[in-house]
């Protein structure tokens, strides 16, 4: 019986110039070695049951799980949903990292394999040379292991001359109340010029907005604590700030990239992001202003922003 708990999303959009109808949102990775597989393949299945039709994956993730989480979930109702793997040696061969992912995915081909983490132009300009990873990764198109290929980058630079080039059909780029600039102000409306699909990543920014961490769970080294007396007795309770699910995938919407991803790998995840998602009106300037300047509070403290290339003048506002 389908669970009727979370709302629906039918398909909004092209995802650019692929000829494909996506969701708003879209399902980020969903591994976690200390979760029972058939516990991850059911919350997979549960967020496509709501109609979500872009699925993200790589080898990296939990090393190999999330592509046969993916493939499992996937068995039987492969069509109509629109998935993404990556290659994350970008200075290996790629033919064999591509077959080693269908192979863990347990599919002929994904619709689109991106070149994952590029960090800088330097890194975009390796890839892109003669024989480099771009050059390979289309030669596995070109042999139908993909209908498409793209890059998963951290850098603004990188991802302009990656659009420039004509050689991208999809981009993927942290977008988020936590970003740099030129993410929105360069990047988004160019990729929209070109006809290349945007596919954001980091609206909670990697959990820091929404808790107190480094990153995808990891504790704060230094953890500030606040005493709060209940009942008689002192306990510890967090005292850094932070944003609401709500806040963060708002703002991202508002963006309004082709699809926003987001990691639902627990179905309490799943139902506050795409309640939030389908409860989704644009924020005004005044409204995205606002929810920028929390974001930059929430995230002080919290370790690295690896998305954002270091500049002091690097996040929007």
């Amino acid at each position: 019986m389908a669970d009727t708990s979370l709302p629906r999303f039918p398909p909004r959009r092209g995802l650019g110039r692929t000829g494909f109808t996506a969701t708003a949102v879209g399902i980020g990775d969903v591994a976690d070695r200390t979760v029972p597989r058939a516990e991850l393949v059911a919350t997979l299945a549960r967020a496509l049951d709501a109609g979500l039709n872009v699925i993200d994956t790589a080898p990296g993730y939990e090393d190999g799980l999330s592509e046969e989480v993916v493939g499992e979930a996937l068995r039987g109702r492969r069509e109509g949903v629109f998935v993404i793997d990556k290659v994350d040696v970008l200075d290996a061969p790629v033919a064999p990292q591509v077959e080693a992912s269908l192979a863990r995915l347990g599919l002929p081909s994904v619709d689109l394999f991106a070149l994952h983490a590029v960090r800088s132009l330097e890194q975009w300009e390796a890839v892109a040379r003669p024989g480099g990873a771009l050059e390979q990764l289309e030669a596995c198109v070109a042999k139908g292991r993909a209908r498409f290929k793209g890059i998963s980058c951290h850098h603004p630079d990188a991802l302009v001359a990656a659009v420039r080039s004509g050689r991208c059909d999809v981009v993927m780029f942290p977008l988020g109340p936590f970003v740099d600039a030129r993410y929105v102000e360069e990047v988004l409306p160019l990729a929209r010029e070109r006809g290349v699909g945007v596919v954001s990543f980091k609206t909670f920014g990697a959990g820091k907005l929404l808790g107190d961490t480094e990153g995808y769970g990891r504790p704060l080294q230094a953890r500030p604590r606040g005493k709060v007396s209940s009942g008689g007795e002192a306990r510890d309770t967090p005292v850094l700030p932070h944003l609401t699910v709500a806040e963060c995938v708002h703002y991202t919407l508002t963006l309004d990239p082709d699809v926003m991803l987001m990691g639902m790998g627990f179905a309490n995840e799943q139902d506050a992001a795409l309640h939030a998602a389908a409860a989704f009106r644009p924020l005004d300037a005044a409204g995205l202003r606002t929810v920028r300047e929390r974001a930059r509070e929430a995230i002080q403290g919290k370790g690295e922003v690896w998305w954002n290339p270091p500049s002091p003048e690097a996040v929007a506002g």
